[in-house]
């Protein structure tokens, strides 16, 4: 038996693999893109699938086709997504601009089952892509498989390293460690003040983003090819949304105007954006713990990481701050991605834009990386660091910096000289400051008291 089939399109004839549920033109994308060897992201495979099934719902409502092709269709979109559907969908992310040889391998699967449920053909091009064009329906996909991900995601991960630090502020509340401007000491602060502005840095790219969800939402479907909505029913759009809406429970809306949905993608520029100051804070994060964590004996040594893996094959006894530093890593490839998402953003040229694979990648990767480290860096760092008590009190008490405290008494350069005495000798502060001033060490402790200095983390 042979292992291929005939397959024909509007080019011609062309051999296809003997048991594969796509068609002619899929496997011309096949061999004219083998780029990276890497398919389409399965989150977005996922709402292509969904986005067929809302326009067959949409247009059985319309009349557009008969009832039993529409089931034939939704069926066969929902036994796809019950299995593995991705490897019916080979074709690489770097393709054609437009992703139609994506629509079309999603048009040419879906119609092959559809045609064996239903036991008559249904047409990939006339039935299964009845009212939409590649030119809406990869911008609507782009936009719906960013939301899910988001919904489903993103959002709940970003949340949980939230509550995660706010838990372990108030556990290690009672501690107070020397802060540190330009890496160098400053006055302390509590470690629950530490902590505080991490999670204040979330919450705030958090708001940021839940703002860009309703435009997010807003989608392209119904423009067709250029965003006049040529060949789809005036009602398409509405129906198509509500459709998709029930079948994703995400509320999703026609896009105001079409012609700047597909024209362009820069929401997905702006959600990309966003993304990236959340890596941003990703790294700061990231970089105070480890930091914190330098050690243990020639580092700062303040917090004690837990130990996850040896971390040197050829030192005994390392351990390593290997989530922390994969999480930067993670904010480096984000921020990556934001600088592709940027450059094919500005490729709209005209009626569309012609970099929408690549979009889709980098946004879903963005989305993905960030989910994932988030909840690791929440678990497996954040929650189980332990602080090292003694190496806080021993820097605080050889701090020069607390002179500050006394600027408003004896002025600014007298502090100064202080401090300077204080560093260059290697002694307490206030042991320098009892010798060069007339305050009594009563009054000394009292101003220069860390805990009082962090204003007792009000």
């Amino acid at each position: 038996m042979s292992n291929t089939r005939i397959e024909r399109d509007s080019m011609g004839e062309l051999l296809v693999p003997a048991d594969a549920l796509y068609g002619a033109q899929t496997q011309r994308a096949v061999n004219n893109f083998p780029i990276s060897h890497q398919r389409m992201p399965a989150p977005f495979i996922r709402a292509l699938i969904l986005a067929k099934a809302a326009a067959a719902k949409a247009n059985v409502d319309l009349k557009q086709i008969s009832e039993s092709q529409g089931k034939a269709i939704v069926d066969a979109a929902q036994g796809l997504l019950e299995g593995d559907f991705m490897q019916h969908f080979p074709v690489d992310i770097f393709q054609t601009g437009s992703g139609t040889s994506s629509n079309m391998n999603a048009n040419e699967v879906i119609a092959t089952l559809a045609s064996r449920l239903l036991g008559e053909p249904v047409n990939p091009n006339d039935h299964v892509n009845c009212g939409q064009s590649s030119n809406d329906i990869i911008p609507t996909t782009i936009h719906v498989s960013a939301a899910l991900v988001l919904h489903e995601q993103t959002l709940p991960a970003l949340l949980h390293l939230v509550e995660v630090i706010e838990r372990k502020a108030v556990e290690v509340h009672p501690f107070i460690k020397t802060g540190r401007t330009h890496l160098m000491d400053a006055m302390p602060v509590r470690m629950s003040q530490v902590l505080e502005g991490w999670a204040q840095q979330l919450k705030a790219n958090i708001a940021h983003l839940q703002g860009l969800l309703p435009s997010l939402q807003a989608l392209a479907q119904g423009g067709t090819a250029v965003g006049t909505g040529v060949n789809a029913h005036p009602e398409f759009a509405t129906r198509f949304s509500q459709q998709l809406s029930s079948l994703t429970q995400v509320r999703f809306t026609p896009g105001k105007n079409l012609f700047a949905l597909i024209g362009s993608q820069d929401t997905a520029v702006a959600v990309s954006g966003q993304l990236k100051a959340i890596a941003v804070s990703l790294m700061k994060i990231a970089n105070d713990l480890r930091w914190m964590n330098s050690g243990p004996l020639a580092g700062l040594g303040e917090i004690e990481l837990e130990g996850l893996q040896p971390g040197s094959s050829i030192m005994p006894g390392k351990v390593n701050p290997v989530i922390p530093e994969a999480t930067a890593m993670v904010a480096a490839q984000v921020i990556g991605n934001d600088s592709v998402i940027t450059v094919a953003g500005q490729s709209g040229n005209f009626e569309l834009n012609v970099m929408l694979p690549i979009i889709a990648q980098n946004l879903l990767s963005s989305l993905e990386l960030l989910a994932n480290s988030s909840r690791l860096l929440a678990d497996k760092a954040i929650a189980s660091f332990k602080v090292n008590e003694p190496k806080l009190k021993e820097a605080l008490a050889r701090n020069p910096i607390l002179v500050t405290a006394l600027n408003p008494i004896i002025g600014y350069q007298k502090a100064a000289e202080i401090a300077k005495k204080a560093y260059q000798q290697g002694r307490p502060v206030i042991d320098v400051a009892l010798e060069h001033t007339d305050l009594p060490r009563s009054q000394l402790e009292i101003l220069l008291d860390p805990e009082k200095l962090t204003a007792g983390g009000v």
